[in-house]
């Protein structure tokens, strides 16, 4: 019997995303400030207040950084709140990011 060989291509084509390595992630949430981004698209108004109060009893020395302190991060100015995200994160000392992407 003779071996045969196929060749397989993917059809979507190469990843146009260049994938980064994330952040190192805090081993606790003890004493840290945690910045909500939210992209105004699905509940974080009613989800981010959950999240507050469930993590403040997990750990009561934590802060938290409101999404309005960032801007929307979809649709509108999402460009330049996604450009001064850095400087903002690290003008209000954040240490931790929640992002709400709600679709």
């Amino acid at each position: 019997m003779s071996e045969h060989r196929y060749r397989a291509l993917w059809p979507g084509g190469a990843s146009a995303v260049t994938l980064v390595q994330p952040a190192a992630r805090p081993r606790s949430l003890a004493g840290k400030r945690v910045g909500f981004l939210w992209d105004q698209m699905f509940r974080g108004d009613e989800i981010f207040p959950l999240l507050e109060r469930e993590l403040a009893k997990q750990f009561p020395e934590i802060e938290f950084v409101s999404e309005a302190e960032f801007g929307p991060t979809f649709g509108g100015d999402e460009h330049a709140v996604i450009e001064a995200l850095p400087m903002k994160l690290s003008a209000l000392k954040v240490d931790a990011v929640i992002s709400g992407i709600g679709a």
